[in-house]
């Protein structure tokens, strides 16, 4: 394969925030909500220079070791070359370290970015192949498949392949986020998990899984059963014992909410009429925040652009 050929306009990335779990689905389902990062990128004729602005803008690498970068630079391998240089500007919007996919957005923002650049990228890097790589980068699909696809997604290994499948979530439902102000380290959260739980738990999640896709997408009255977890929640309470603590405390008033992927945010999915009155429940020292849902999922858009509208996905 001849090395490729850059274009000489930046291209403009937008990657929504993601929730995976969503209770019983447990890295399977995700869920793509209306919080986006913004990254633009140009090949320029040496070095690289990144400009973060928002989240992370005092504490991420401005060099080869940002996750963004090391993804596109991934991407690039397998598109045929190099850049002679690149210029990156990201705006961050997203929380990091609260559950909300903000190293998923890092990744398909960085992957997307540089199929965008490369002439003849989709051609070299189709998107099955951009939610593999994407997999391989984070080490599991749920997050990278809402994030890139949008929507509701189920997302599954076939024989090392990764594979999603998106719906469109009721257009009734409306996400609440409930962000403390601490990270946890996703490998924290996952270090709490056993190896082994009990059958009858496994039993109860697998049934809860197919209740909240019919939930989901066409039967929001049923999201309460739904959104019940054995598998991970409990186990993670050391961890995130406000967080576990306020999930407990809004399903016992009937509201389907869940720790949002490995936490500590928590997720409330509720109707239009409930969702203000929902996010003034929390109390202090979470930053409640009512959402969208996201259905374009990462999209490349032109410059200019403010907001959403104009966005052209990549799937």
């Amino acid at each position: 394969m001849a090395g490729p050929a850059f274009r000489a306009a930046a291209v403009r990335v937008r990657v929504p925030a993601s929730s995976a779990n969503l209770g019983p689905g447990f890295d399977a389902l995700g869920l793509a909500l209306g919080l986006y990062d913004d990254v633009i990128v140009r090949v320029a004729d040496s070095g690289l220079n990144i400009d973060i602005a928002g989240e992370g803008a005092d504490t991420l690498p401005r060099d080869e070791s940002h996750l963004l970068v090391r993804s596109m630079r991934t991407a690039f391998d397998l598109l045929g070359g190099q850049p002679r240089g690149l210029e990156v500007v990201c705006a961050n919007r997203i929380p990091h370290g609260r559950g909300l996919g903000s190293s998923s957005a890092a990744i398909c923002a960085g992957i997307v970015a540089a199929r965008a650049v490369t002439i003849g990228g989709e051609a070299r890097l189709d998107d099955a192949a951009l939610l593999e790589l994407a997999t391989e980068i984070e080490g599991h699909p749920d997050n990278v498949a809402a994030c890139l696809l949008g929507g509701f997604t189920l997302a599954w290994m076939d024989g090392g392949s990764a594979k999603a499948i998106r719906m469109d979530p009721a257009d009734s439902i409306v996400p609440v986020v409930f962000v403390p102000s601490k990270p946890v380290l996703t490998e924290t959260a996952r270090g709490l998990l056993p190896r082994s739980v009990p059958h009858v738990d496994a039993a109860a999640n697998a049934g809860r899984a197919g209740l909240l896709v019919e939930a989901l997408t066409r039967r929001p009255e049923f999201l309460l059963p739904a959104t019940e977890d054995r598998l991970h929640q409990e186990y993670r309470s050391p961890a995130m014992p406000e967080s576990v603590a306020l999930v407990n405390r809004l399903r016992a008033d009937g509201i389907p909410a869940v720790i949002s992927g490995a936490g500590p945010t928590v997720l409330a999915l509720v109707d239009n009429d409930a969702a203000d009155k929902v996010a003034r429940l929390a109390g202090e020292g979470w930053a409640a925040n009512r959402l969208a849902l996201d259905a374009a999922g990462a999209s490349v858009l032109p410059l200019g652009t403010q907001g959403a509208q104009g966005a052209q996905s990549v799937y």
